[in-house]
């Protein structure tokens, strides 16, 4: 048996703090591999599974959606303000451009454009905007709703990341990233007019209401199958995931540290996540995409050619595991297909 075969079986067996004390070559798959760490994973990913790159090129892609009706991936590309389409036939093209019409620094990585998107119940993109600082939907005719922007008067940070309930209520994650990644000595630089990052609901009468504000740095969110359950993740300085009830009036209670990854090297952060059927979190962080249990414990992880930033199912039975990495999308076969909008 391999020195990394035995150092996998350790893992496997220590609680969550002890593995994030462990080197990240304990934890990281090879480019484009899969480190398995319990035989759970089994079940989720094929022995064969393998990393593929369907297009690379882009700015820097977040967000993705697959779209059932149509049978393709909508993204936002967030530098080059554009929301892209990727069909099965391998072809790109651009459905939505100067989504920020403002003018703002080129070619140093502001990140202006939409970042994450999800689909209504009548197929519509709802995205989190940075450069215009909302929650917006596009509607079918080509116009924008903002369904969000400010809170008690005050302009929202730069939305991040969203999930949609069944209800139709719609969370939303509001770290400072616009304004992290804009130069310190940019005209117009815009500022912070709230004191705190937060996480929101959106309901369905349009009452913006402010369900947690104890998380340092906000961003990917997810709901458990059975949506009592919030994963919210929270990417810096520290990294780690937290996980809240969802109480009958939608508000959340019973925060508590799902996983912390704080001591795992590794430039990727707790970023984009998404869940499968049977209720396992995979999870942008520091060693690729990580594969959680329902109880928070680490089943493997899944690693690319870039830092991953988010992630979605596609592909007709929702077994493929769409991958927004940097400059590349890619994409990864597996046996369980996920919870989607």
């Amino acid at each position: 048996m391999s020195r990394m075969a035995i150092v996998f079986i350790l893992i496997a067996n220590f609680a969550p703090a002890a593995i994030t004390n462990l080197p990240l070559q304990a934890l990281e798959a090879p480019r484009g591999g899969v480190a398995r760490m319990d035989p759970e994973l089994d079940k989720l990913v094929p022995p064969d599974a393998k990393v593929e790159k369907v297009r690379g090129d882009f700015g820097f892609i977040e967000g993705p959606v697959w779209v059932r009706s149509g049978g393709y991936l909508v993204f936002s590309d967030i530098p080059n303000n554009s929301i892209m389409k990727w069909t099965l036939d391998g072809k790109v093209s651009t459905i939505r451009s100067s989504i920020f019409s403002g003018a703002f620094p080129q070619g140093v990585g502001v990140l202006i454009g939409t970042n994450g998107l999800t689909l209504d119940g009548r197929g519509r993109i709802v995205a989190a905007e940075h450069g215009n600082r909302r929650v917006s939907r596009f509607e079918k005719d080509g116009s924008v709703t903002v369904l969000a922007d400010r809170y008690q008067g005050k302009r929202l940070n730069s939305p991040n990341d969203l999930v949609i309930r069944r209800n139709r209520d719609i969370y939303f994650t509001d770290p400072p990233g616009l304004l992290r990644t804009y130069p310190a000595e940019a005209k117009d630089k815009p500022t912070q007019e709230l004191d705190f990052n937060g996480v929101y609901r959106i309901t369905t009468k349009g009452r913006l209401d402010l369900v947690a504000k104890d998380i340092p740095y906000p961003n990917g969110l997810a709901f458990s199958p059975d949506e009592k359950t919030l994963y919210i993740a929270s990417s810096r300085p520290d990294k780690f995931w937290m996980a809240y009830d969802v109480t009958a009036d939608g508000m959340l209670a019973n925060g508590r540290k799902f996983f912390d990854a704080t001591k795992i090297p590794g430039d990727g952060v707790p970023d984009g996540m998404k869940v499968d059927s049977a209720g396992n979190i995979y999870a942008t962080g520091p060693a690729g995409i990580m594969i959680f249990s329902r109880q928070g414990k680490l089943l493997g992880t899944l690693s690319f050619p870039e830092i991953p930033a988010n992630l979605a199912w596609g592909d007709a039975d929702g077994k493929t595991l769409y991958v927004a990495a940097r400059t590349g999308l890619y994409r990864i076969r597996l046996k369980v297909a996920g919870v989607r909008p």
